[in-house]
């Protein structure tokens, strides 16, 4: 099994990281052409898990089918 690690120097994952310490809401497009909007709670270096709505539902988003990841206003 490859042990893969997650690179923290990088700008995309520290303000990910900064996302999901400020539970700040965000949409994320996928590459299909589909969107999303919730927080990131956790990521890795394959996914991001995106939680929305009420109660609560958690979506595993794979980094490969991300187009773009903004904050919402």
């Amino acid at each position: 099994m490859n042990n893969i690690e997650v690179e923290s120097n990088y700008p995309s994952f520290r303000l990910l990281q900064g996302y999901i310490k400020d539970s700040q809401a965000i949409e994320v497009k996928l590459l299909t052409g589909e969107s999303m909007a919730g927080t990131v709670i956790w990521q890795d270096v394959h996914c991001l898990c995106v939680q929305s709505g009420d109660p609560p539902i958690s979506s595993l988003v794979w980094r490969q089918a991300i187009a773009y990841i903004q904050p919402k206003a």
